[in-house]
């Protein structure tokens, strides 16, 4: 029991370490744009996602779930929020945007929490209430001040929001979920690469071989964190899990500011503590919850 709480904390700590040094390898990507890498990304992930599951069932094993039109139906449309997912983090990753991705993923739990409470009727405590507010007021002075919503934060924690709603109520084994939401994406991906290589508009056309070949790495680097977050969460609690999810956002926010130099005001700064300090309500209410359940 003590080897499977240590395995679950180590993988669970690794993935989110992972997620936080990704934006380093999306723009490592550059000068291939991002529409290119995100048809890459689909197609590879499905790829590796197939190999890794065929370690562990057989074809009937993966295929056979398929022949019930429920569990078509759910995992083409996850695999939809996820793909738009997919696509404005990586838009984001490589269009300096890097510190309004981490707004969203700090913002994402309460987000999560809303649509809990909201679909799935769950408990609004006073932590979470309060939590939810502080995002609130941090999203109004971002509006106020740039004169715009954070487009790239909201569309990250609300399409998140959605998958996980979706995924609440899936019964199959992560890696096979995989394999589903991307399939039949990975197939329009795969036409539209050899239209575009084919036109000449492609990334073998841009003379860029080196970032050519790390580009099909963009499927394992997906589903490597993926996969350590599956061997976690059956070991440890959620949340241990909440807990850690503050910190890839946390390096990626410092990735933004300090590698990439992008810019940050007063008014974002501002906005980030009013959004820690909203986090800290609803990690200690999370924390209440779980010592009650203890």
């Amino acid at each position: 029991m003590k080897d499977d709480y240590r395995t679950g904390v180590i993988s669970v700590l690794a993935c989110q370490l992972i997620w936080g040094f990704c934006p380093i390898y999306w723009q490592a990507l550059e000068p291939i744009p991002s529409w290119i890498i995100i048809l890459y990304r689909i197609v590879t992930m499905f790829i590796f996602s197939y190999i890794a599951a065929r370690f562990r069932y057989s074809r009937e094993g993966i295929w056979g779930p398929l022949r019930d039109r429920k569990v078509r139906t759910r995992y083409f449309t996850s695999g939809l929020i996820l793909t738009i997912n997919w696509s404005i983090y990586i838009w984001a990753m490589t269009s300096e945007h890097v510190i309004q991705a981490a707004i969203g993923y700090y913002i994402e739990p309460l987000v999560i929490c809303a649509v809990g409470i909201i679909v799935f009727k769950e408990k609004l405590t006073k932590y979470n209430m309060t939590a939810m507010a502080f995002a609130l007021v941090a999203i109004m002075i971002i509006l106020m001040h740039f004169r715009q919503l954070p487009g790239v934060a909201l569309g990250l924690a609300g399409t998140w929001a959605v998958y996980t709603a979706i995924k609440k109520t899936a019964k199959q084994p992560a890696i096979i979920s995989l394999v589903y939401e991307t399939m039949i994406y990975a197939v329009i991906a795969l036409f539209a690469i050899i239209y575009i290589e084919t036109k000449g508009i492609g990334g073998i056309s841009m003379g860029v071989p080196d970032k050519y070949a790390l580009m099909f790495l963009s499927g394992l680097v997906t589903l490597v964190p993926v996969a350590l977050f599956s061997v976690a969460a059956p070991k440890v609690s959620l949340f241990i899990i909440g807990l850690a999810q503050y910190i890839s956002p946390t390096i990626t926010l410092l990735l933004g500011i300090f590698l990439f130099k992008e810019p940050i005001d007063r008014v974002q700064i501002i906005a980030f503590v009013i959004i820690w300090t909203g986090l800290c309500f609803f990690t200690y209410g999370e924390f209440v919850r779980h010592g009650r359940k203890q």
